[in-house]
């Protein structure tokens, strides 16, 4: 598209200034970065403060977030713009000092602890604040000052202690939330749901452009800015996407109710890429560039850890979360590592070049580090696996001319061969898949031989569908009886939009599929499609 090359200059100039062989290294792609950004190479030490007195707008537009919860410590979000949609978010190039408290109790009269962060320019006013020594297993409230301004508040929790007993946890599953494909009314449900974590499976934004009435929202009380009228390629782009995002209140009620594990999928950078590999002719130095903007937009914007932040084209996604002796979450990232897609990608007849024992969806560094730390962690009672694409063989037809997505693990069989080896060989009893991606909701059980029915269940896999992308949907998919008659493995299916939650406990495990009738105007209420149990020590789906 015209408007997307001519859009993309900058990233063309960055990527001739800096010459392939240098941009390919780290520390040039961190320059190139830089350099496209007009940013300081330096970094965030020379702006002078601003006096939080003088932001004389609501600096708290975007909400207030947490993550990744410890037993001793959360991780506080917010980001600073009073004008979200104007790429400076309405601040100068200033530092602002932001007050953050913590307490036990939402009218903050029981405070835990309470201090000062820095948001910096450099980091479009984005404030990580991990607070530590706190005690595990607690539910706490936190809020921000900026001047005269207190931001929204909201409720965060730690984590049990490591060797805790603990009975039960639930979880909750979303993924796929396109703004314009509809409204985010299942976030709004999900901010009343009684659940511990939420789990973000990918696609927390997409590159496509947003007209001015929000796409499939069709909006008649406001115009959007033509910003965001435009794929997103650079820095300022993604920026600014990540704002319009949040700048939806049933997503921020979702982040101010609850802690948020997030991982990505493809659409945060673009859809379908793979590792070094987009999903058009560019050069890989121009995306290189463009998949390091996306990187930072989207650690400035979700409640990550440091260890989390990127250096140029790479972000050390992957990582492991415990609630005590129930759960052990393995978070992984399908996306940054994997080897290109079979066959130009699709759905395509597997093959020699798919079954390739070399290819791999997780890059050899996190295999290891995956099955490494199942052999070492002590015996939790679930082994969680947060992921993107769908995990279980998903033929698309009955008849042996079948077709397989080459985007999920199908057009990896070696690699999800490894991990269910892996698995097995480090005694994981209760093996749980959790996966977002392809806009349904699934039930699968997980079996030691895909291509034999009778083989014995190992696992089971629960796919959250889409918040909004997708628009409306269908409880039953136009390919529902096809999939069911070729898939014997797969005991649910459903296509309206919604979400999961997951209830853990030391005997057995509840999914229940929460979804909404319609996207596409709001207010929509939730209901429950179907419910399925999976009993410790004999994994399989059975309907609750």
């Amino acid at each position: 598209m015209d408007h997307v090359h001519g859009h993309s200059e900058e990233l063309r100039a960055a990527a001739r200034h800096f010459g392939r062989r240098r941009f390919l290294t780290t520390t040039g792609a961190a320059a190139a970065l830089a350099f496209a950004t007009q940013l300081p190479a330096a970094g965030a030490a020379a702006a002078a403060e601003l006096d939080g007195r003088r932001v004389t707008e609501d600096p708290f537009t975007l909400g207030v977030a947490s993550g990744d919860p410890l037993p001793g410590s959360v991780l506080l979000w917010t980001r600073l713009a009073p004008r979200p949609f104007e790429p400076d978010g309405g601040l100068p190039a200033q530092r602002v000092p932001v007050h953050w408290e913590l307490a036990r109790d939402d009218r903050f009269t029981r405070t835990v602890r309470r201090g000062t962060a820095t948001a910096h320019p450099e980091f479009r006013h984005t404030v990580h604040v991990a607070v530590d020594h706190l005690d595990p297993d607690r539910v706490l409230y936190y809020r921000f000052r900026v001047g005269d301004w207190t931001s929204p508040v909201g409720r965060t929790r730690t984590a049990p202690a490591a060797h805790a007993r603990n009975a039960a946890l639930k979880l909750a599953a979303v993924s796929c939330q396109a703004y314009h494909d509809g409204y985010f009314t299942a976030y709004r449900h999900l901010a009343d749901e009684d659940v511990d974590v939420v789990f973000h499976l990918g696609d927390y934004l997409y590159e496509y452009a947003v007209n001015a009435t929000g796409g499939a929202r069709a909006y008649t009380d406001r115009t959007l800015p033509a910003v965001f009228a435009r794929e997103t390629l650079t820095l300022e782009d993604y920026r600014l996407r990540y704002a319009l995002y949040k700048s939806d209140p049933d997503l921020r009620a979702a982040h101010a109710a609850h802690p948020f594990v997030v991982t990505w999928d493809d659409h945060e950078t673009e859809n379908n890429y793979a590792g070094g590999v987009p999903e058009n002719g560019v050069p890989p130095e121009e995306f290189l560039l463009r998949r390091a903007a996306a990187y930072r937009a989207y650690w400035e914007h979700q409640p990550l850890r440091a260890p989390q932040r990127p250096d140029g084209p790479d972000m050390r996604l992957y990582r492991r979360l415990r609630f005590g002796s129930l759960a052990q979450f393995d978070i992984l990232d399908t996306r940054q590592y994997r080897s290109d897609q079979a066959y130009g990608d699709g759905w395509q007849v597997p093959g020699p070049e798919s079954e390739d024992p070399a290819r791999t969806l997780t890059g050899a560094a996190q295999e290891r580090w995956l099955l490494d730390g199942w052999q070492a962690s002590r015996a939790a009672r679930w082994n969680v696996l947060p992921q993107q694409v769908v995990f279980a063989e998903r033929r698309d037809r009955a008849t042996a001319d079948f077709k397989l997505s080459m985007d999920s693990w199908d057009g990896y069989p070696a690699s999800r061969a490894r991990i269910l080896a892996g698995a097995e060989a480090a005694g994981v009893e209760n093996l749980m898949v959790l996966t977002g991606d392809v806009h349904v909701g699934y039930g699968f059980d997980l079996k030691a031989d895909f291509r034999d029915p009778s083989s014995r269940t190992v696992g089971t896999e629960i796919v959250a569908t889409s918040i909004a992308s997708g628009k409306d949907g269908a409880d039953r998919p136009s390919n529902h009886d096809r999939l069911t008659a070729a898939n014997p493995h797969l005991r649910f299916i459903n296509g309206r939009r919604g979400y999961v939650t997951v209830a853990l406990g030391r005997e057995s495990a509840r999914a229940d599929f929460r979804t909404v009738p319609y996207v596409t105007k709001p207010g929509a209420p939730v209901t429950t499609a179907a419910s399925y149990v999976t009993e410790a020590g004999r994994p399989g789906l059975t309907p609750a």
